[in-house]
């Protein structure tokens, strides 16, 4: 380079001498009106290109300075942002391990060096929800928030967290905030639905679950959604019913069974408000033609205690035995039909019907009625010895319940499964074999 320059600097001079020769007249250079300097031609040609090059040299030392700055700039940055992802990835490798003290040293030296590190902010707020210091995490969720507005995973957080303090309004507003930005986020749109669920706001669901439907990618996502919007309609129809507004509830239901007609619980619930409306014989009447058509032991069930309290046990055992004339094998029937004959004091029919039924083992419950009819006879030993067979059952003649979805277990009816939220699954246990329905 040193070469190449003294080469430049030679035929520069060379030039210069050559010109020198041909151009030593003088030139009036006026600086002012009245300073006036002659200098020969070759002067003033040096001193603007003497000029010019201390101009270029100005010009490329103030660019070179801009660029070491630069350059000392990028590797302190580089540096500092090694630091931080160094300090960064042993935290989360602490976090992974269960080690959460390291792991919130960590991170709070990550801190240090960038107060506004979203991933830090978030991991430190995980920490203290893990610890149930919410206040902390909150703390942490709107720092992070506020270092990068509108941020969803912030938002997720943060709608966690005042849900898990009870301010559920806020959480809401979190999460319409986010569903607003992204129409699609299925997390916030479940998160506002199990707060919704538990504050029993089933009109605000419906309309939830409207949007959702519409934004359904598949069939099958749909088809789901469209579910809960029956369940949820359901449950607004039962909080309009235990108001006392009957026609809300009674216009709900029937919007289900429209939709559905196999939902039992929106039947069972139309028969409700029937009762209220028009008297128990009006309720039979409806809830005989849903047997008709649905088949439904449940109904049966509904049917049997309405027709015992109108007083015509004729009534319901005729429905009994016109279900056993058309389907004679059906041992389900004449299992409720021996049940039904042993609550009337029918004893010498619910026996025959006990011995009509095949395969009587597979009803551990009928145990329970022979030994309360031979309690009831007089005949002991022979009761002790069916109660005896009959002891992991808590309660005689009183068939527990059982979630088709989950298996769940219950003595009393639901329209909802308790443990799995789903509607019109449940059934009759009454072979003590509840088992999740496949598929």
């Amino acid at each position: 380079m040193g070469k190449i320059v003294t080469v430049i600097i030679l035929v520069f001079a060379g030039v210069a001498a050559y010109l020198a020769v041909y151009n030593m007249e003088p030139v009036s250079v006026a600086l002012t009106k009245d300073l006036i300097y002659q200098i020969p031609k070759i002067g003033l040609m040096l001193i603007s290109a003497v000029a010019g090059a201390f101009l270029m040299f100005v010009i490329y030392t103030m660019r070179d300075t801009r660029r070491l700055i630069r350059n000392i700039q990028t590797q302190r940055r580089q540096k500092k942002e090694e630091k931080i992802q160094n300090q960064y990835s042993r935290a989360l490798s602490a976090m992974h391990s269960k080690r959460p003290d390291i792991a919130e040293n960590a991170l709070k030296e990550v801190l240090k060096e960038e107060p506004g590190h979203l991933q830090a902010l978030l991991r430190l707020g995980e920490i203290a929800e893990e610890r149930d210091d919410v206040k902390a995490a909150l703390d942490y969720y709107k720092r992070a928030l506020a270092a990068d507005p509108g941020n969803q995973e912030t938002l997720l957080h943060l709608l966690t967290v005042k849900e898990k303090m009870g301010a559920h309004e806020e959480a809401l507003g979190y999460a319409d905030e986010i569903i607003e930005k992204d129409e699609k986020n299925l997390l916030a749109i479940q998160k506002k639905r199990e707060i919704l669920e538990g504050l029993g706001r089933w009109e605000d669901l419906m309309e939830l679950q409207k949007l959702a439907i519409k934004r359904a990618a598949t069939e099958e996502d749909k088809a789901r959604e469209e579910r809960l919007l029956l369940g949820y309609t359901y449950e607004s129809g039962r909080e309009s019913l235990e108001k006392g507004d009957l026609e809300r509830a009674k216009k709900l239901f029937r919007t289900v069974i429209k939709a559905d007609r196999a939902f039992i619980p929106a039947h069972l619930g139309m028969a409700e408000v029937i009762d209220q409306e028009d008297g128990p014989e009006s309720a039979v009447s409806y809830l005989e033609k849903v047997y008709r058509d649905e088949k439904s032991i449940i109904v049966l069930a509904r049917l049997e205690d309405l027709i015992l309290g109108l007083g015509e046990p004729s009534r319901i055992i005729n429905i009994y035995k016109k279900g056993l004339s058309e389907n004679p094998s059906d041992n389900l029937l004449k299992f409720f039909l021996a049940k039904l004959y042993y609550r009337l004091e029918m004893l010498d029919d619910a026996l025959e019907m006990i011995e009509g039924i095949e395969t009587p083992s597979a009803y551990p419950e009928i145990r329970k009625i022979r030994g309360g009819i031979y309690m009831k006879r007089g005949q002991y030993e022979k009761a002790t010895e069916e109660f005896r067979s009959a002891l992991n059952m808590r309660m005689t003649l009183r068939i527990p319940y059982c979630c088709s979805v989950c298996a769940f277990k219950s003595d009393e009816w639901s329209g909802r499964c308790p443990s799995c939220g789903s509607w019109n699954t449940y059934y009759f246990n009454i072979h003590g074999a509840c088992k999740i329905r496949e598929g």
